[in-house]
């Protein structure tokens, strides 16, 4: 008893480290930059709202172009064992200005303020080709220099290194060789060091002392979100502009009018949000893999349909082939046939003009009848071959070939075929139907008129769907009755409701499926009749076109 509930517990534990396991290495494919596919390294936000590592960024600027524009985002300094004496004093003594003396500086147009440049009449653009949604953002005359660090994508792909320990054990920077493995680090110091060296850079007494160890790290943040135009932390959120800002940037011109709140406020609001939305995914599971499973199906259906699909396409393409082949052969053969017969004429004509020749068969003949001295005799023969040589004579003054050599009459003219063929293409749905406002009017019954726009592809048969739009709605989707396979451009719609407006709506169908609706158009049927059909009818069709279809207008 006891082994089995041992093993139902490891299988349980296993399970769930095969669940974490799993959770982490789909988490991975969040944590990858889309241009080195390797985790983020100081990740900067585009204004797409798409990370990529700053390293990357500069590498794209580069080739596109843009030299000196990939400035580091980040005010902090990138060697990893400088410390705050090492930066321009300028920075920890630069104090804020008073914000009513700014604003009327720069209301007034007079001076310089932080990002603004003397002479810059027309900043460059630079439009930076974003790798995750394939389009061009502009980052403005300051490049990369303008773009925020993505911090919280930082701390995120630090916890996942060290939940999965990549990269092995971060060794201590200021150790004499060979290095111990580091124990803490300093965010101020931006360095990582063992107890020992930690003690020794951060005696007691001093204001290093002061600094607080974090984790050791191989990425050193600053502690706040800083301000890449004035290097101040942030403290609000400009919603117009959908930016976080700092003090100095809520009076500039730039931000004039816009709605701005505290940074607070927006954190709390779009933590809700998220927390809200993120709730309402989790306590769907169901749904999602329910969704899941018809998507797969969708997928194996997609493959059916696709190889059913190129068969037909294939089995088509080679019946065309099969008509072609056979006409080729029946061409041929009328061509062979034309070539046998004057082949045969031209070659009797040739026998017949060897005859002719010295020595030959009818010269010789004759020769040998001219020798004939009895004159009854000579009559009887030369008369028959004195129509054979008077054949000959004329054939010989007025010589033309029995047969043409040429076959222009068996020329192919296959531009007509040769246009259908590069045409041809995957039968397309019917665009929208245009409704003939001129010829539609309701009376005791519905006349419906359209027509297909110049280019549309041919509809086999129309649907007509039409209601009632002057009756209480029902809950739920809206109900239309239809009329289903109309063949022709035209519909007659019988006892409709007197007094009523209708909507109606029309659309084409073939092969490849249904097309789009037509607009829909209003038909007012007038109240019980109080004249005779045929008063009504020419009083309806004297009517104006724009009270035809929209007598409640009138």
């Amino acid at each position: 008893m006891a082994e089995g509930e041992d093993m139902q517990t490891f299988t349980s534990i296993m399970d769930a480290l095969v669940r974490i396991s799993t959770s982490m290495k789909n988490m991975e494919k969040e944590l990858l930059c889309p241009v080195c596919q390797e985790m983020y390294k100081q990740p900067l936000v585009l204004p797409c709202t798409h990370n990529v590592c700053q390293a990357c960024a500069r590498e794209v600027l580069g080739q596109q172009g843009y030299v000196g524009h990939g400035g580091d985002p980040s005010s902090e300094p990138t060697s990893p064992a400088s410390t705050p004496s090492t930066r321009s004093p300028r920075l920890s003594r630069r104090t804020l200005p008073k914000p009513d003396r700014l604003d009327r500086l720069l209301k007034s147009g007079f001076g310089t303020y932080p990002g603004r440049k003397r002479g810059a009449l027309h900043p460059q653009v630079i439009m930076f080709p974003c790798p995750a949604c394939q389009g061009d953002v502009e980052l403005g005359e300051r490049g990369l220099a303008g773009l925020f660090r993505n911090l919280t994508l930082e701390r995120v792909v630090e916890r996942y290194r060290q939940s999965v320990s990549v990269g092995g054990a971060i060794l201590c920077q200021l150790c004499k060789p060979p290095p111990l493995e580091a124990t803490k680090g300093c965010t101020e110091c931006r360095a990582t060091f063992c107890n020992e060296c930690f003690k020794l850079f951060h005696p007691w007494g001093t204001q290093k002392a002061q600094h607080e160890p974090t984790l050791p790290t191989l990425s050193f943040r600053p502690k706040g979100l800083m301000c890449p135009d004035h290097k101040e932390e942030v403290t609000h959120y400009c919603k117009t502009c959908q930016r976080l800002v700092c003090q100095l940037c809520r009076v500039r011109r730039t931000h004039s009018g816009h709605k701005i709140t505290p940074v607070l406020s927006a954190y709390q609001a779009l933590k809700d949000k998220l927390t809200k939305s993120l709730t309402y995914i989790l306590g769907n599971q169901d749904t999602v893999q329910t969704q899941i499973c018809e998507l797969e199906e969708t997928v194996r259906h997609t493959e059916v349909s696709g190889q059913q699909a190129k068969e037909e396409v294939s089995q088509l393409v080679r019946g065309l082939g099969a008509v072609l082949e056979e006409k080729r052969a029946s061409l041929l053969q009328a061509i062979e046939e034309c070539q046998q017969e004057r082949l045969a004429r031209l070659s009797a004509q040739i026998q017949e003009h060897r005859s002719l020749l010295d020595g030959s068969g009818l010269v010789g003949y004759a020769q040998e009848v001219l020798k004939e001295t009895d004159q009854p005799c000579f009559v009887q023969a030369a008369k028959q071959l004195h129509n054979r040589i008077t054949r000959a004579t004329e054939a010989l003054q007025m010589f033309r070939p029995a047969a043409s050599s040429s076959f222009r009459h068996c020329q192919l003219d296959v531009g007509r075929e040769m246009k259908l063929l590069t045409e041809l293409n995957f039968l397309r749905v019917p665009e929208a139907p245009v409704i003939d406002t001129q010829r539609t009017f309701a009376y005791d019954q519905i006349f419906l008129c359209w027509r297909l726009p110049p280019h549309s592809p041919p509809a086999w048969h129309y649907t007509i769907e039409f209601r009632r739009t002057d009756v209480p709605a029902q809950p739920g989707p809206t109900r239309w009755q239809r009329r289903e396979e109309v063949r022709g451009t035209s519909a007659l719609l019988e006892n409709p409701d007197t007094g009523s407006v209708y909507v109606l709506r029309v659309r084409g169908c073939n092969k490849a499926g249904y097309g789009e609706y037509s607009e829909d158009v209003h038909l007012h049927t007038p109240p019980a009749p109080g004249m005779t059909r045929t008063a009504d009818m020419i009083a309806v069709l004297r009517m104006p076109q724009w009270r035809r279809c929209h007598p409640s207008l009138s």
